[in-house]
């Protein structure tokens, strides 16, 4: 598997574009820390540790910690607390996420010069 370096990315913010799961507990570490951004949508679901998900974004909009800036608030103040799926992407249980293609500026960008190249 060849990593992907998302210090390379021009677009950094736009695997946000969609927002992403966190775990409750997370999402309650998050809320303390008084940032601007909401959760949506508490679903149960056994994969995250809580027993419980929450979405970062409202249905297909941007993560609502994105600053105007397109940067993530949560990471410039504490990165330790940033969720775990969002410091794994483009990656999900070790491997390219599904969602990679569509979020990950540059994964399409190498998709893009293997087209070209005809691998």
């Amino acid at each position: 598997m060849k990593k992907v370096n998302c210090l390379k990315c021009k677009k950094q913010h736009t695997c946000c574009d969609f927002g992403a799961w966190v775990d409750l507990g997370e999402a309650k570490k998050i809320l303390s820390l008084g940032l601007k951004g909401v959760f949506y949508q508490l679903e149960k679901d056994s994969d995250f540790p809580s027993g419980y998900k929450i979405g970062t974004s409202y249905e297909d909009n941007r993560c609502s910690f994105l600053t105007p800036a397109g940067l993530c608030a949560i990471h410039k103040v504490d990165y330790a607390l940033k969720p775990a799926h969002c410091k794994e992407f483009p990656y999900e249980n070790k491997k390219l996420s599904p969602f990679a293609e569509m979020l990950c500026a540059v994964v399409k960008s190498k998709r893009k010069t293997k087209k070209k190249s005809g691998k």
